[in-house]
């Protein structure tokens, strides 16, 4: 099927119609396989705003009186995309699936490990499918790295690098106001709430639940003043909130050790001044790539001045182009569309095609509890000085001898 070919049609409900929740609803109800049957949110007001946005649809959405539970009790629809507070993706997810229905999570770290383990055996015993969206899986970037490693570019690899660096000071600290769910987050946690942008595409690399896995990680987290002094001069109308002492340290980094040696660092960066980055690195025997300069060094190709042993980067430009996924070429045919530069479009199809075909989803639920599941074992390790927490292997030993896979052109593994 080439894409934008419209398949046998999916019925979705979507729950969760934020800023986020509104664009992803949209762009999926311009796919012509696909069918908003409902949808809802606990604020009417985005109730309306999304049903007015698609009543110039054949046939638009209705918004059950009866909420999440209603919708998620119709037998006329497929899969639910969940697109909600962090705190209550997991539990929706569970819930869809106990219903007969595949679920798709946006991206965000658990609350508890526990919740994790709920979600892969809930999986397991209904058989439904349960995919998180990580959008950044199918960046063009990202999906060029991937056929750089495989191709052996950078040699055997050591380490990788990313993060989450984006000032978010006005979402957080107006988080009341916007109904933004970050800002409750922040006043009472400590750890890397926002781990999978960076380890998504990181682990792909890596073969993480493939032929590779997460062992330990160690997290640590700076003293926070970044978004207090922001409220300080920004929230004169909350002096409650400006008195609040926030538990989130404005950088907190984490190390994740990997079962072939790997280390893996990321960064959750969100309450100081600075430019967004995903902080990305890949360093392995042959080459370095690095994101913030965009720039890689490959050792024997890359000029440098071998007399003083003096080296200097080279544009990842003509890299990116040369190793482009076929996905990609295929995409910039067809014409780009949705958010952040396409991705969100990508992450969807691989979803809704999934689903389609009756096959495994490209990001299953075993790298789905993996990456999110980073987030309160950050949170532990923190709490008891930085000490070392073993990860789950939520395979139960599956990475070592295979599970069925995803298809088609929307596969991410090998």
């Amino acid at each position: 099927m080439k894409m934008g070919d419209a398949g046998k049609t999916v019925r979705l409900g979507i729950l969760g119609l934020g800023n986020r929740g509104f664009e992803q609803t949209k762009l999926l109800s311009s796919m012509p396989d696909v069918r908003i049957q409902a949808v809802y949110d606990p604020c009417p007001d985005r109730v309306e705003r999304m049903v007015r946005a698609l009543s110039d649809r054949v046939s638009y959405p209705t918004a059950p009186a009866g909420g999440e539970d209603e919708l998620l009790s119709r037998e006329d629809i497929d899969a639910v995309v969940i697109m909600t507070d962090w705190e209550s993706h997991i539990r929706l997810a569970i819930r869809a699936m106990e219903m007969g229905k595949h679920a798709g999570l946006e991206v965000g770290g658990a609350c508890s490990v526990q919740e994790c383990w709920d979600l892969v055996r809930t999986a397991q015993r209904t058989g439904m499918g349960c995919m998180l969206l990580e959008n950044c899986c199918y960046n063009r970037e990202e999906m060029a790295l991937l056929n750089m490693v495989r191709d052996g570019l950078f040699g055997e690899i050591v380490h990788c690098q990313g993060g989450y660096e984006h000032d978010l000071r006005d979402e957080i600290g107006f988080g009341d106001k916007n109904r933004h769910y970050r800002q409750h987050h922040f006043a009472a946690r400590n750890g890397e709430l926002y781990p999978t942008h960076e380890l998504g595409p990181i682990g792909l690399y890596l073969d993480l639940n493939g032929k590779n896995r997460m062992l330990s990680l160690v997290s640590m987290a700076s003293k926070a003043v970044g978004l207090s002094q922001w409220l300080k001069e920004h929230r004169g109308d909350r002096p409650d909130l400006q008195a609040h002492r926030f538990t989130e340290g404005d950088v907190v980094t984490t190390m994740i050790r990997c079962a072939r040696g790997e280390t893996i660092l990321l960064t959750h960066d969100c309450t100081l001044p600075r430019p967004y980055s995903r902080g990305g690195r890949i360093q392995g025997t042959k080459a370095i790539w690095m994101e913030d300069n965009r720039s890689i060094y490959v050792d024997g190709v890359t000029a440098h001045q071998a007399q003083d042993f003096s080296h200097s980067w080279e544009s990842d430009a003509p890299y990116m182009d040369r190793y482009e996924s076929g996905l990609w070429k295929q995409y910039r045919e067809f014409g780009l569309r949705g958010g952040h530069g396409g991705m969100d479009y990508l992450v969807l199809r691989g979803f809704i095609e999934a689903i389609q075909q009756g096959t495994p989803m490209p990001i299953d639920v075993y790298y789905t509890a993996a990456l999110m599941a980073i987030t309160p074992l950050s949170e532990q390790s923190i709490a008891c000085g930085s000490l070392p927490v073993a990860i789950p292997d939520f395979t139960e030993g599956k990475w070592l001898t295979g599970r069925p896979q995803a298809v088609g052109p929307y596969r991410l593994t090998q």
